[in-house]
């Protein structure tokens, strides 16, 4: 791995610049929403005319899943937003948390208790009392979305990143492994005209490489969600958004779950790690190059490694980037459909 970490110097000020700019915002930005202010605020307006509001919570999917496998269960708990609740599907098995907890316990061969904290409409700031609820059931990983309210209410980045670190540590701490989905790009949303629609898509990126940034630092792993449905949702609006042209729908969801599954179980010690490719985007990096790169390219793990026995470099923390391989989920039975792979529990 001898130049594996080696950076040219234009590189590596670039990257440090894009970890300052998404952990503060830029004055670029602020002088594009001051320049048409009265535009954003209109657009902003015609947009939360044009996106439905909440109806009904989403589908709970707390339970056990994959009863029939011996041993005892791993304990998962979901945290976050409406994007981690599953808001905009009607069926618990279309939930994030359902996915990912079948596919984790098909894959493990072991029961999976999940217990979903996420709250509609949460930001960042909401997660305390969720951490301090899930601590009570003792997790040994946490799935973490958040993000995309922070970004459509204006909630500063660096606020925004210290409310989400202060949630990794605090489960960090207590032994629970931590993966956090990180914004998504909400540039791809179609309410949304131009040009709010260009600094959304701004604004979902410099937090998301600001979050990537504070949680590997914190000692946990990020998934790069972006625009991830990006191409499907713009080839495919009908079927890839809910029927509130905002959320993803079930086939969304799938996505995301599939693109987070690896990461959850490298986070649990269940997948060999295999030697990255030094090719394209996959390799050891300085953190904040390694956040500009996620940020850019959904589906990217960014996790905390060493080079030479080192955690640092003259660039800073150094990080691993992988692209996995995206693990399907599994298809689900129709719902009220007796199976072992999910019995579940407590249904509110």
């Amino acid at each position: 791995m001898g130049d594996v970490g080696s950076v040219a110097p234009a590189r590596r000020r670039r990257a440090r610049q894009i970890a300052r700019l998404a952990a503060i915002g830029t004055g670029a930005t602020v002088a594009a929403t001051a320049a048409t202010g009265g535009v954003l605020l209109g657009q902003a307006r015609q947009a939360r005319r044009t996106i439905p509001m909440a109806e009904a919570p989403p589908p709970r999917c707390d339970g056990v899943y994959g009863a029939r496998f011996p041993g005892p269960p791993v304990t998962m708990v979901i945290l976050g937003d409406s994007s981690a609740a599953g808001y905009g599907v009607h069926r618990r098995r279309e939930t994030p948390g359902s996915l990912l907890a079948t596919g984790l316990s098909r894959r493990l061969h072991r029961p999976v208790r999940l217990h979903r904290f996420a709250v509609v409409g949460a930001l960042s700031a909401g997660l305390k009392p969720q951490v301090e609820s899930a601590l009570e059931v003792t997790p040994d990983v946490a799935v973490v979305l958040v993000g995309g309210n922070d970004v459509t209410n204006r909630t500063p980045p660096a606020l925004a990143v210290r409310y989400l670190v202060d949630a990794v540590r605090t489960l960090r701490a207590a032994g629970c492994e931590v993966v956090v989905g990180t914004c998504p790009d909400l540039g791809t949303i179609r309410p949304i005209q131009p040009p709010l629609r260009w600094l959304a898509r701004r604004w979902s990126r410099q937090l998301a490489a600001a979050q990537t940034v504070a949680v590997v630092e914190a000692g946990g792993r990020t998934v790069s969600l972006g625009d991830l449905l990006g191409p499907r949702f713009a080839a495919e609006p009908g079927r890839m958004f809910a029927w509130d042209r905002f959320h993803p729908s079930a086939e969304g969801y799938a996505m995301a779950a599939a693109a987070l599954l690896p990461t959850v179980l490298s986070a649990l010690g269940a997948v060999p790690e295999r030697r990255p490719s030094r090719i394209g985007l996959e390799g050891v990096r300085s953190l904040p190059e390694a956040a500009h790169e996620a940020a850019r390219h959904a589906g990217t793990e960014v996790s905390g490694t060493q080079l030479r026995g080192r955690d640092r470099g003259p660039g800073g923390r150094w990080a691993q980037l992988r692209r996995r391989a995206f693990f399907g989920v599994g298809a689900m039975p129709p719902s009220g459909t007796a199976t072992d792979s999910a019995t579940l529990e407590g249904m509110a």
